[in-house]
C-alpha cells in the first residue's frame, strides 16, 4: 500500500501493518512519519528496538542476521533501519526483498530514506516493501497547503488561530516547517490554550522563512509579484547565488516552452512532485509557445548579466526578470 504522510495516522488506527518504508526529503514529516508508527508499535507491545545506520559500507548481511535472531528478551521488537541518502545497492536490495519476502514475526520494520525519484520507487526492493506493507512518500508541502498544516498543527496543541494570524505565522515561516513547528510550541507555552490573535504572531514570532529557488519559480509563474519579489529577497539574504536563482527560472522556463511545442507533459516534468507536476500542466496552456520563448529569451538576457557576459547589477536584473514573469503570469499571453 501507498500512503501520504497525512493518511498515517488514519491508517494505523485500522491495524499495524509489520513493514514501512518512509521516503522524503522533507525532514520534520519525514521525522513525524517515523515517530507516528513508532509509537503505534510501542502501544502494540513492541518494547524493544534495534537501530541500524544503512551508510557507506554498512554490512547487509546483519539486516538479515536481525531478522532471523531471537529477541534478547523475547519480546516484540522495533528495528528501524536509516539508510539516509544511500541506495542500497545489489546487496542491499537482495537483503530488503528477503525480509519483505518472510517477515519475522513480532517485527515491525522502519526503513527511511532520502527522496526517491520515479524511476527509484519502481526498484524490486521499494515494491517488495511495498507489497509487503506501507510506502509512504513525503512530498515537501505547497505554498498553498503551508497554512492548513499550520491551523491544524495549532489546533492539535489547543489553540484556537484565527485567520489572519494563522497567514501571518505561514507567511513568517513559509518553506520551513522545523521552524513553524518550534513557532507553534512556543506560541503554546506563551499563551496556553485559546485563541491565538494576529497581536500574538507579531509579538512572538520570529522571521525565520527559508526559501529555495523553486519556490520561487512557482511564485514568479504563478503571477504572486508580492511573493516572488519577498522570495528574491530572502533568497539573497540566505546567500544562494544569482547563478542558481537564473538556472533555476530558466530551467522552468524551457521545461514549460517544451510543453508548449507538444512534448509529452510527463516526460517533460517527471520527478515533480504530483501536485507540481499538474500546476506546471495546467501553466502550459494559459500561453502560447511563442510567449514562453519570450520569457525564456528574458531568462537569457538575465544569465548573460548574471555571468559578467553583459554588463549590469545581477540582483537588479533578476528582480527584473521575476516582476517581468510574474506580471505575465497574471495575463493570457
Amino acid at each position: 500500500m501507498r500512503l501520504r504522510a497525512g493518511q498515517i495516522d488514519d491508517h494505523l488506527r485500522k491495524g499495524l501493518p509489520s513493514v514501512w518504508l518512509i521516503s522524503g526529503d522533507e525532514p520534520l514529516q519525514l521525522m513525524e512519519a517515523a515517530d507516528a508508527v513508532r509509537a503505534a508499535a510501542r502501544a502494540a507491545g513492541h518494547e524493544e528496538r534495534e537501530v541500524l545506520e544503512a551508510g557507506p559500507g554498512f554490512d547487509w548481511a546483519s539486516l538479515t542476521a536481525t531478522g532471523s535472531a531471537l529477541s534478547l528478551f523475547a519480546t516484540r521488537r522495533i528495528v528501524e533501519l536509516r539508510m539516509g541518502a544511500s541506495k542500497p545497492g545489489k546487496e542491499g536490495s537482495k537483503s530488503l526483498e528477503g525480509w519483505a519476502a518472510d517477515p519475522p514475526p513480532d517485527t515491525v520494520l522502519i526503513v527511511t530514506c532520502g527522496k526517491l525519484d520515479k524511476r527509484e520507487a519502481e526498484a524490486r526492493w521499494v515494491k517488495a516493501l511495498e507489497g509487503s506493507g506501507v510506502f509512504v512518500q513525503v512530498w515537501p508541502l505547497g505554498a498553498d497547503e503551508i497554512e492548513g498544516w499550520i491551523a491544524r498543527r495549532m489546533r492539535s496543541r489547543g489553540l484556537a488561530p484565527e485567520a489572519d494570524a494563522v497567514r501571518l505565522l505561514a507567511g513568517r515561516v513559509e518553506g520551513n516547517l522545523l521552524a513553524a513547528a518550534q513557532e507553534v510550541d512556543k506560541l503554546r507555552l506563551l499563551h496556553g490554550e485559546g485563541r491565538i490573535g494576529l497581536e500574538d504572531i507579531l509579538a512572538s514570532v520570529a522571521d525565520s522563512a527559508r526559501y529555495s529557488v523553486f519556490d520561487l519559480g512557482e511564485a514568479a509563474l504563478g503571477g504572486d509579484t508580492e511573493r516572488a519579489v519577498r522570495i528574491l529577497q530572502g533568497l539573497r539574504s540566505e546567500g544562494e547565488t544569482p547563478v542558481m536563482v537564473v538556472w533555476a527560472l530558466a530551467r522552468e522556463m524551457r521545461m514549460l516552452a517544451a510543453a508548449s511545442e507538444g512534448a509529452d507533459p510527463r516526460t517533460v516534468f517527471r520527478g515533480m512532485p504530483p501536485k507540481r507536476q499538474a500546476a506546471m500542466a495546467a501553466l502550459v496552456k494559459r500561453r502560447s509557445d511563442r510567449a514562453w520563448r519570450r520569457l525564456l529569451a528574458c531568462c537569457a538576457r538575465t544569465e548573460r548579466v548574471v555571468k559578467g557576459q553583459a554588463p549590469g547589477r545581477p540582483w537588479d536584473e533578476l528582480l527584473g526578470l521575476v516582476t517581468t514573469v510574474s506580471a505575465r503570469g497574471r495575463m493570457p499571453a
